[in-house]
């Protein structure tokens, strides 16, 4: 399993869950994914659970806070993205569109960071890493491996995010789906499927993948540990098999088993 001691500028780095049942979503995650748990003090009745995989950080969990919960913020997960200057990448991207919804900060002496909307409307935090680079492991089962945009306006979101990470962002030869496929540098990380003839109202936002050996196998302990089904495994041919599900407060996110490549 290769670990990860830094994370490239505008790499997925990061992935946090808020939630309204900080216990049982710890139970869940480490049922169902095999994660151990450091929950770590932050404040006055504030536990940050940090999730580990192989003794290498993996993910985190924390209870919404009482005016997220008033302001109707569900149970989700959010993605967080390398960068070298949170300032100066805030001001950057209120300045191609979006919109800075928590102005940088410091998180104790780990790090700077940042909430954001894109353009499109889909949330996402930008990571200045000082003492915490962020996720330590990839390439295993239990870890992030890749992270899908679903928005309407495939264009916008396009040039806000090329501009404010200098992401290429393009689709594949002879792919009929129109899938649009995200790289940092040469690393392919990401993409954006065309949701328009599927969710004609759908809200923009960010879904992430955690990659598992046996999608379907995981669907069933999902579902068997009180998760939910959003949308039925299904092959991507010649590159895996993927499914949608939420977790038993709701929030969503996928699952992913890479195909065998032929030696």
């Amino acid at each position: 399993m290769p670990h990860l001691d830094q994370h490239p500028p505008g790499d997925f780095c990061w992935i946090e869950l808020g939630t309204n049942n900080q216990p049982d979503a710890k139970r869940f995650y480490q049922t169902l994914f095999g994660w151990t748990a450091n929950d770590i003090p932050v404040g006055p009745d504030e536990i940050y659970s940090m999730f580990q995989l192989e003794g290498r950080d993996v993910a985190a969990a924390y209870t919404l806070r009482p005016q997220q919960q008033a302001q109707g913020v569900p149970p989700h997960w959010l993605l967080y993205i390398s960068v070298v200057n949170a300032d100066e990448t805030a001001g950057r991207a209120t300045g191609l569109g979006g919109q800075v919804l928590a102005p940088p900060f410091d998180v104790f002496d780990i790090g700077r960071m940042a909430v954001l909307k894109d353009p499109t409307g889909a949330v996402f935090a930008i990571w200045q890493p000082l003492k915490h680079q962020g996720t330590g492991i990839a390439g295993a089962n239990g870890a992030l491996c890749w992270a899908d945009l679903l928005t309407l306006d495939r264009g916008r979101a396009s040039a806000f995010y090329s501009a404010l990470f200098g992401w290429t962002i393009s689709t594949a030869p002879n792919d009929p789906s129109g899938y649009l496929h995200i790289a940092n540098g040469e690393q392919f990380i990401g993409g954006m499927p065309d949701i328009a003839q599927m969710q004609p109202d759908a809200p923009s936002a960010w879904l992430l993948y955690i990659a598992t050996d046996d999608c379907d196998a995981s669907v069933r302990k999902a579902e068997e540990l009180g998760g939910s089904l959003c949308l039925p495994a299904m092959d991507i041919e010649n590159v895996g098999r993927f499914a949608i599900v939420g977790d038993p407060q709701g929030a969503n996110f996928a699952l992913f088993q890479w195909q065998p490549q032929p030696k």
